[in-house]
This record gives C-alpha cells, structure tokens and sequence, in this order.
C-alpha cells in the first residue's frame, strides 16, 4: 500500500481499495464524499468508486472505496476519443441524481455567492502586489463582476444537478474505453454551467496541454440561459484563477512561470467576447 498527501486529505492506495484519510476538521468534506459515491453507486454504478466503508466521527475522517483502473487526463493532450468520453462521463453524472433526490441535497461549497465575496476579501490585498498585464486584466475583470448582476443575484433560474465541485482533469480517469470520475468532497447541489466552467477554467484544462473547450462544450445541448450563465460562470472563475496564480510564491511556484501572465490573458479574451 502506497501513501499519496493532498491538501485536506491524504490517499492511501491498495490494489483494490483505496483509503481517502481527511484532516482533523474534515467531516463535513467526508460527508459529502461518501453521499456522493453512495448517490452515484445508486444512480450511476461505474461512473464513480464503489463505497466500501465510512469513519465520519474519527478524529481524522475516512472514506474507503474501491480502487479504478485508469490513468488522469490531467497533462496529456485528450485525442477526440478521450475528450467525448469526457463530456459522455460529465453529461451522465449531471444527469444521474432525479430531480426528488436532489431536494435533499445540500448546495455544493465554493459556488458563485463565496466566490464574489473571497474576490471582494483578496482585491484589497492582491491588486497593489501586482503590475502589468495581470494587474490590469484584474482590474477589467473587477469591473466586469461590479456589473455583472452575479452579485447577490440568488438563484440562478437553471435546471439543477449533482455536481462534483472539482475541475481539475486529474480527477477524470481514462481507461481506455471510458472516463471515470473521482474526489467528491466539494460535491452538492449545483447547476451545468457552473460545473462545466469549474473545468474549462480549471489551471489543469490549460497551463500543459490546453482542452478543446469548444469541442468539449459542443458535447453539451445547454438552452439559452444556461449558454449565457455558462460564459458569466467562466468569467467568473477566470478571475478566481487569476488572484489564486498572483499569489504564488515566486520562490516556491507551484506553476510554471509566466501561468498568471497567461491568465490574464485568458481572461482577457473571455471578457472581449460576445
């Protein structure tokens, strides 16, 4: 067994089982895991790790699972295969909760409310740090928010999912013939736009081998207000991505040089477009 630290949780990896061990304060991330693998085995068997046992009131939380095969699409280019088997996998789990279900399920963290107001707490302390074309995609992109009627806008009048809470491809794992998906412990209540620009926005769809985010948003039959919803939550999380790469630590980067130069671009042209 082999032992892998993340953030908030460490994995431990079995040959059949893997042992996803949360910090101390973690339950409420543990929960949201094991309702998500239990909601999914019910509605999308396959999709997703089988749960195999659960330790909420442990000091350190524990989610045990069953081990997928796969390797993550995170830093690899996605042949056209690889990328429609991702938005195959995405669209089933969007659509694997019924709508009585999803009543009972509380609304994911890090949705649009908490986004605007960690911007609003990190403006004050980030823009002066920062010059050049970052600095001033910030400033567009702040400009943008402050009338984009997203701030306490409710709400949105959208079909509501289930949604995984994580872009980061490395959570997507291809096996040769399909595209699993895992780490649940942002999971809950969402909506398609907002989950589908939690991916196309995400470091990891672009800082290596950049997603055909056309190509994999054409897989999606979005109506009109999801369509706009869709280029607002971009938007959104663009700007979130470009305060988080400000604030990388030059001495102790986490991305390759010049990732937040390359947002702001990006953001850029997410805010030019129609």
């Amino acid at each position: 067994m082999s032992s892998v630290p993340w953030s908030t949780h460490a994995v431990e990896l079995g040959s059949a089982d893997v042992t996803k061990r949360f910090r101390h304060g973690g339950r409420e991330r543990c929960e949201r895991e094991w309702r998500a693998l239990t909601l999914l085995a019910a509605y999308a068997p396959g999709l997703a790790p089988v749960p195999l046992g659960v330790g909420l009131t442990a000091d350190e939380p524990v989610v045990v699972m069953s081990r997928l095969p796969g390797e993550p699409l995170r830093e690899k280019p996605l042949t056209g295969r690889q990328l429609k088997a991702l938005a195959a996998a995405v669209g089933e789990l969007y659509a694997a909760v019924p709508v009585g279900v999803l009543d009972e399920i509380p609304v994911r963290p890090g949705r649009q409310d908490q986004l605007i107001a960690q911007i609003r707490a990190w403006a004050p302390r980030a823009r002066p740090r920062v010059g050049g074309e970052v600095g001033v995609a910030m400033d567009r992109g702040l400009e943008w928010l402050a009338r984009s009627g997203m701030e306490g806008a409710g709400r949105p009048d959208v079909p509501r999912v289930f949604g995984p809470g994580d872009g980061n491809l490395a959570n997507y794992l291809w096996d040769g013939s399909r595209v699993r998906i895992v780490d649940f412990e942002d999971s809950g209540l969402s909506d398609r736009a907002f989950e589908l620009a939690e991916i196309t926005e995400h470091v990891a769809s672009w800082v290596d081998h950049p997603l055909d985010v056309a190509s994999f948003l054409g897989e999606f039959d979005l109506n009109a207000v999801e369509r706009v919803r869709l280029q607002d939550c971009r938007r959104l999380l663009a700007l979130v991505w470009l305060f988080l790469l400000s604030f990388d630590d030059p001495e102790h980067p986490r991305n390759p040089p010049g990732t937040a130069e390359r947002q702001a671009v990006r953001l850029s042209a997410l805010l030019m477009a129609a």
